[in-house]
């Protein structure tokens, strides 16, 4: 007995040790060294193989075991018998020459082994060679079948001749093609949309051409630039100036000239005299004249071949020529062409080109997919046996307070399972609602949300977090159709839904955005997401963004694309606006231009910018007359709480009219602030943000100030998120797109050529600009003891607003007002903290003399 518990205890301290041995962190590193060396190994002894396989075919046919061992036959191969009879194995009996591919499998393993990362991390790496690997062994085989050397192998062989007498030569032929096609369409997932049958071989041939340049290739699709004029009216993203009359409208590219690469170019009046082929074009003076005695004569319908239609606008003395080739219309039944200020006037019978606002950067091509991270290794699948567990919990916690239910249903989201019940007739839906603490314990799960009950289904839902969470990539919400055939203006891919589904939004139908919720939560990361959707899915020409970003680090990579996406004030350092005062001037200069585009908009007669940019394109409206393209403009500010801290009321009431207002118009507010309190997010400002997003905070009433409603405080956090939209409170859990993408998508925008001037706000010069002035503060203003206070200043040399307090028996706010007052007529310099103010006057007879002044 003794000898038979050693002998366990021998084992026992055997298998520890084994198991330990498993533990070693050493053991993966050199099994992967072992993988990297066979695939070495292989390599070597394949490539011996090209060039030694008939010497040693003979030989290593016949083989044994025996072979291995005779020291007496000697072979061709690098690595003498055993690299012989291995490359014979893989090449002659296997795959043939891709069995290279095996080599990279074993290569990809091994580094795998070393790095210790999981092998699900490349499962789609080694799939697609796998698949690879048969797809060329079976190619190869049918290309080379009479060839000696084995091309493709037996398998490829077997496989080809299997094909071949199955479907014929000419099917198995059709059958690789197929297969080199769905290749082709899942790797690089050409667009055919955009394929036409004249422009093939040329887009062709220049794909070819450029295909050793690695920033040709990036555009590979894109057509050859040809040097050509582009449409005058096309530069949608500049500001319209004052000589927008040089500019002629409706003269794009006829359909048989070339298309503009995307360069604005203005025609200047001097021509060389030398081109002798160009005919003499006529001042718009004579075009009218002449255009009156055909409506006289009554021959405006009857134009020549040779006539060209003209468009009739305001002539001023810095107006270019008209081309000849332009195919513009002609007014008929009217007085004067110049009654119709804001409409272009248009032929019957004629139909021009409508307007492209993407012309001017034609060459531009949306961000790939595959800048993205996937994230696909780190999905989890859900354990059935935890959702029975929680469903046996969740029933025997409503036993014991004796509510009984009849039904329970589970729907499985990425980080959070829903349960819904139907409880027995009878029971009250406040009394299960008060059990939320309770179920949380026996769940022993953190934030239990119970909606009793759900709007529109006759159940109650109880939402428990998930013990392995799933990470919602952006990748996966943009490839998703909902994304990708949204019909929306500015279409935003949130994340997905409790039901695991895609959720897609429309900013422009918030209108505003308000983002709430505690440090560390996904604010950040959420402002990312609805920034890189919009890049993802709009042009330069049809969106603005105006970032304001207090802490100066979230949003600042956006800098880079300042001359394709950002709108700003002229003459700011950096397109970023950090600055409070800048801050503020935006707000006003925002509001300038929402003034300005509702003056357009009335001279248009449309309601809002969609009508307005309709009537635009299809060339209703004259630019000559201030009309112009409008792009969407989204203002996101990141830190909302601390410019309310620094401007207050500054702030406050230009984002009231904005909300107010701005939406008619095609400007958009995205507000985040991680403090929710009511100072910060105030009465005015909430009523005018519809839609708010609010991330997990810390108490009920952060989350009652955000929503109107609870639920904010029992979130799981890192993107979990309550989306308030109208009368509907949806549970999301946000995409996750890392910095590094982010950098990725902006400088894959930032490497394309953007306009040659960025979307300047129009200028706005606040009161604030003449601070220190007489003209700040009016004489008449003044307090009756600014006299006496300057005096006792300068007397003094001593600035500080308890000394004018304590001398001259006032209170404190009436001192602090005569201390601003003497600021501003330059008695005394600006508060420096703490410290008493500068004296700006040393004597008294000079301040005497300015009192005069005065």
């Amino acid at each position: 007995m003794a000898a038979k518990k050693k002998s366990k205890g021998i084992l026992s301290q055997l298998s520890f040790n084994f198991d330990k041995f498993k533990l070693d962190a050493r053991v993966p590193k050199l099994l992967g060294f072992l993988f990297l060396l066979f695939a070495f190994y292989l390599f070597i002894a394949f490539s011996s193989y090209l060039f030694t396989w008939e010497a040693d075919q003979d030989r290593v046919l016949q083989f044994s075991w025996g072979l291995l061992l005779q020291s007496d036959v000697e072979m061709s191969n690098w690595l003498g018998r055993l690299g012989a009879i291995f490359s014979n194995i893989f090449f002659f009996w296997g795959f043939g020459l891709p069995s290279y591919i095996l080599v990279f499998m074993m290569s990809v393993i091994g580094l795998a082994f070393i790095k210790e990362e999981p092998l699900v991390k490349y499962r789609l790496t080694l799939w697609y060679s796998f698949l690879l690997l048969i797809f060329l062994s079976v190619l190869f085989e049918f290309t080379f079948q009479r060839s000696t050397f084995p091309w493709g192998g037996a398998f490829g062989e077997g496989v080809s001749s299997w094909l071949i007498s199955f479907i014929g030569t000419i099917g198995t032929i059709t059958l690789l093609l197929f297969f080199v096609l769905v290749g082709v369409v899942w790797a690089f997932n050409p667009n055919f949309s955009e394929l036409t049958p004249g422009g093939f071989w040329s887009d062709l041939k220049y794909f070819l051409a450029n295909i050793t340049n690695p920033k040709a290739l990036k555009r590979a699709k894109a057509k050859p630039p040809v040097a050509a004029l582009p449409d005058p009216s096309s530069a949608v993203g500049l500001r319209p100036k004052s000589d927008v009359s040089k500019r002629n409208f409706n003269t794009g590219a006829a359909s048989g000239e070339p298309k503009s690469d995307g360069l604005s170019l203005e025609v200047e009046q001097d021509t060389p005299a030398t081109e002798e082929a160009k005919p003499a074009e006529k001042t718009p003076q004579q075009l009218a004249l002449e255009l009156r005695e055909r409506i006289k004569n009554k021959k405006a319908n009857a134009l020549t071949p040779g006539d060209a239609e003209l468009e009739i606008a305001e002539p001023t003395p810095e107006e270019t020529s008209l081309e000849e080739k332009s195919p513009v219309p002609v007014p008929v039944d009217i007085k004067n062409p110049f009654d119709q200020p804001d409409m272009v006037i248009q032929h019957e019978n004629t139909h021009s080109e409508p307007y492209d606002p993407t012309l001017e950067l034609s060459s531009y091509e949306h961000p790939v997919l595959a800048l993205l991270y996937d994230y696909a290794d780190q999905k989890v699948e859900i354990d059935r046996a935890e959702l029975e567990a929680n469903k046996d919990q969740i029933i025997e916690t409503l036993l014991n307070y004796k509510i009984e239910i009849i039904k329970i249903k589970a729907t499985i989201g990425p980080t959070v399972t829903l349960y819904e019940i139907v409880p027995a007739p009878g029971v009250r839906i406040s009394k299960i609602k008060n059990l939320e603490d309770d179920i949380a314990l026996s769940l022993a799960a953190l934030g239990i949300r119970i909606i009793a009950p759900i709007p529109g289904k006759g159940t109650i839902g109880i939402e428990v977090p998930n013990k392995a969470k799933q990470v919602v990539s952006l990748k996966e919400t943009l490839i998703s159709d909902k994304f990708k055939r949204a019909k929306m203006d500015l279409p935003i891919a949130f994340g997905k839904t409790i039901s695991n589904e895609v959720f897609v939004a429309d900013l422009a139908k918030m209108p505003h955005l308000l983002i709430a919720g505690a440090t560390g939560q996904g604010k950040s990361v959420g402002i990312n997401v609805i920034l890189i959707s919009l890049l993802y899915k709009k042009h330069p020409s049809q969106i603005k963004f105006v970032m304001i970003d207090p802490k100066k680090v979230e949003l600042f990579p956006y800098s880079k694309i300042a001359s394709h996406f950002l709108a700003y004030l002229p003459g700011l350092d950096e397109p970023i606006v950090t600055d409070t005062t800048k801050v503020v001037h935006t707000l006003n200069s925002l509001l300038i231009e929402m003034d300005q585009r509702y003056s357009n908009l009335k001279k248009a007669k449309s309601r809002n910018i969609t009508e307005y940019n309709e009537k635009f394109v299809s060339r209703r409206l004259n630019p000559n007359n201030g009309h112009a393209f409008m792009p969407f403009i989204v203002l996101v500010i990141d830190e909302f709480a601390d410019l309310i801290m620094t401007a207050g009321k500054e702030i406050e009431m230009p984002i009231s009219r904005l909300a107010q207002l701005s939406r008619a118009v095609g400007i958009h507010l995205v507000i985040a602030t991680q403090r929710p309190s009511v100072n910060i997010i105030t009465g005015t400002i909430k009523a005018n943000f519809p839609a708010r997003i609010a991330y997990r905070v810390t108490a009920k009433v952060d989350s009652r100030t955000i929503l109107d409603a609870g639920g904010a405080d029992q979130l799981i956090g890192r993107g979990d998120m309550l989306l308030s939209f109208g009368s509907d409170l949806i549970r999301l859990q946000c995409a996750f797109v890392d910095t590094p993408e982010v950098e990725k998508v902006i400088d894959f925008i930032a490497d394309q050529p953007g306009y040659p001037e960025p979307f300047f706000l129009p200028e706005f010069h606040g009161d604030d600009d003449g601070k220190g002035g007489k003209n700040s503060v009016s004489v008449n203003d003044l307090d009756a003891k600014f006299t006496d206070a300057a005096r006792l200043v300068v007397q003094n040399q001593h600035g500080s607003t308890s000394m004018i307090q304590r001398r001259l028996k006032l209170g404190y706010n009436r001192a602090g007002r005569i201390m601003d007052q003497l600021e501003s007529f330059g008695i005394v310099g600006p508060a420096d903290g703490s410290k008493p103010r500068e004296v700006l006057m040393y004597d008294e007879v000079e301040l005497e003399r300015f009192l005069e002044s005065m």
